[in-house]
């Protein structure tokens, strides 16, 4: 069965009543227009699907968490893996993993790790496409960092061309658990990931990754 994400429920509302009225119009204004009716309604259930695949909410709970493992926060495709500064919250070098999620790709964003939240800032940007080299420090983005004691993993949410709102439901001081979600980014973008030098890094460039299911790194 299909569980819908609740940041969809107003936005799926709105277009199913959108389209009502749409097909509701053709049929007023072309009574006897089969043909037309019968177009009407095929590109409104194409647009619903559309609509409806953006908000999907795949059960991909964690039953055994791994303190080890950071785990993929979002489904998409890793397009940067890197050593860079980290200039916001670490003020050294980290290795940065970067997952680019597709307007296809479920958008749901999850805890890498389990751990208390030290640290959340949210930063209005521009809308540069994701994979420009420069959005993750001049984009919409929030930044959540996550310690469970022994390391902090940085997690950044980033606004791309299409996606033009992020949602985050931590707080600093929060206790969470691996695989829970951390946030919803609506349309697709990236996700970056900070983590400490010398992690040994599971993934490779343009690999496809899923949430809650592949393992990035091993910390």
């Amino acid at each position: 069965m299909l569980k819908i994400h609740r940041e969809g429920l107003v936005l799926i509302t709105l277009t199913i009543l959108i389209l009502l009225g749409v097909n509701g119009l053709v049929y007023q204004l072309a009574p006897f227009n089969a043909g037309l009716q019968w177009k009407s309604g095929i590109i409104s259930g194409v647009l619903f699907l559309i609509v409806l695949q953006f908000f999907r909410n795949p059960n991909r709970e964690i039953h055994i968490a791994d303190d080890n493992a950071v785990y993929a926060p979002a489904d998409g495709k890793v397009v940067v893996i890197e050593e860079v500064h980290e200039p916001e919250y670490f003020e050294d070098k980290r290795m940065q993993v970067s997952i680019f999620m597709s307007p296809t790709n479920v958008h749901v964003n999850r805890n890498p790790i389990s751990g208390t939240i030290n640290y959340f800032k949210y930063h209005p940007g521009k809308y540069l496409v994701a994979w420009h080299p420069k959005s993750s420090t001049e984009n919409e983005r929030t930044t959540t960092v996550i310690g469970n004691g022994k390391t902090e993993v940085l997690l950044r949410q980033i606004a791309g061309l299409l996606a033009k709102r992020i949602v985050n439901y931590v707080e600093e001081g929060e206790e969470v658990l691996q695989g829970t979600e951390l946030g919803f980014i609506k349309f697709g973008s990236r996700v970056d990931l900070f983590l400490p030098l010398g992690t040994k890094i599971e993934v490779d460039m343009n690999q496809k990754v899923k949430g809650n299911r592949t393992i990035i790194a091993r910390i």
